[in-house]
């Protein structure tokens, strides 16, 4: 028997924060908004498109070798929170970079050494919920994460939608709230988590060696592992319908709604979708050990179809905020759910490498969701603002598929929780759902 350990989810966790209040800042604000100073109208969703397209490429990459590398990792202070230290440390460098940018090559250099410095992070810190959270309490702790996540999304939301709104945007301000919004996140989860100590050190890998352990990353008998490999096509499926509409909305808002304000207008959507997927994360998570995933994850597909379909049929935000609550409670139900499922099929002593690898289904969706950017100009210069509703219908069809790929997906198997699992910082309501 293990001996007995104590963990706060919340502190497990902070660090999700900081991750996902830079990135619903970077992506859906900052970034288009900064490089609306360096290209024309014409060519806004191309280059914001490959853009990010190369970025999430990269992040596919780097963040399963870097869940790999940890893996193997034995430090004073653990297997995963070297990484996060290093990469976290890195992300501050590149933010300030971004401000300081005058030039388009910049801009462009800042955002992808970014997406690296954060996927070193991300990669081991995604192997935290799996090493230290037993059996039986991940659907909840996945619920936790999720809620974090999603609140997040609500602050970067709030607090970006003031400081980036009106003709004069204060960019310095917005980059150094995130920056010490990450940091605050990684220090509470790096001092408030306490990995077990290796039970041996690897020493200095050589160099050779090192490159070969990254390519083994990739190394994965996909016949044998094939209900894991569905879980991840039905996760791309989803989320590359609700990539494309977040990834196109602020233009979408400024070229089609006409908004007055439409940096603070899709400030207010983003806060309205995660205040919907906090509300059913947690829950979701919850009742999916009792229930089961996959009836919960088939569901919230058909919810997301519906929601992302009716998109193509409104033009008021009013509409669009009734349906960004019904596509956040749908996301935020699928999300926790998807998560926690993943968790019980992963081998427990490579953890982080396979979820890391759950990140080609993440950024691969993302990365994909970007490559609309020329398909939305090609056809708006053949009819105008015509490219924003084909991708409100492939968003559907994108959830659709997700739905029938989880019809698929035979249920995992309930475990019972550890009676030696000590756990604090959780919701009473779902019995001490855990951070380990």
């Amino acid at each position: 028997m293990s001996p007995q350990r104590r963990y706060n989810a919340l502190s497990l966790n902070a660090y999700w924060f900081g991750v996902s209040f830079m990135w619903n800042a970077i992506h859906p604000l900052v970034l288009p908004i900064t490089l609306l100073a360096f290209v024309g109208d014409d060519a806004k969703n191309t280059v914001y498109g490959m853009l990010t397209f190369i970025g999430l490429i990269i992040a596919l990459f780097v963040q399963p070798v870097a869940g790999a590398m940890s893996d193997i990792t034995a430090h004073r202070l653990g297997r995963r929170r070297p990484w996060m230290l290093v990469g976290g440390a890195a992300c501050l460098v590149c933010l300030s970079m971004l401000f300081w940018a005058r030039s388009l090559a910049t801009v462009i250099a800042s955002y992808l050494l970014l997406q690296v410095s954060s996927n070193i992070a991300h990669g081991p810190a995604q192997g935290l919920i799996p090493d230290l959270v037993p059996p039986g309490k991940r659907g909840a702790a996945s619920g936790i994460k999720t809620l974090i996540d999603m609140s997040g999304v609500i602050a970067a939301a709030l607090v970006m939608g003031r400081l980036l709104a009106g003709p004069r945007p204060s960019t310095l301000l917005a980059i150094t709230v995130i920056g010490v919004t990450l940091a605050s996140s990684l220090g509470i989860t790096t001092l408030g988590t306490h990995e077990l100590r290796p039970e041996r050190r690897t020493g200095n890998l050589p160099l050779r060696r090192a490159l070969q352990l990254a390519l083994a990353a990739f190394r994965v008998d996909w016949r044998a592992n094939k209900e894991y490999v569905h879980l991840l096509l039905s996760r791309f499926l989803m989320l590359l319908g609700a990539f494309m509409v977040q990834s196109f909305s602020l233009y979408y808002l400024r070229d089609v709604v006409q908004a007055a304000d439409p940096a603070a207008t899709m400030s207010r959507l983003m806060a309205t979708i995660a205040v919907s997927i906090t509300l059913i994360a947690y829950p979701a998570g919850v009742v999916s050990e009792r229930l089961g995933r996959r009836a919960i994850s088939a569901v919230a597909c058909a919810l997301a179809a519906v929601g992302m379909g009716a998109l193509y049929l409104v033009q008021d935000p009013t509409a669009f905020w009734i349906l960004g609550c019904v596509i956040g409670l749908a996301m935020g139900a699928f999300t926790s759910v998807n998560w926690a499922w993943a968790t019980d099929m992963v081998p427990a002593k490579e953890a982080a490498r396979f979820l890391g690898l759950s990140n080609l289904s993440t950024a691969g969706s993302a990365a994909a969701a970007r490559l609309a950017g020329p398909l939305i100009d090609a056809i708006n210069r053949w009819q105008p603002n015509a490219g924003y509703g084909v991708i409100f219908v492939l968003a559907a069809a994108g959830a659709t598929a997700a739905a029938l790929v989880t019809l698929s997906i035979p249920e995992s198997q309930r475990v019972p929780v550890p009676d030696d699992a000590e756990v604090s910082g959780a919701p009473s309501s779902a019995g001490s759902s855990s951070g380990e």
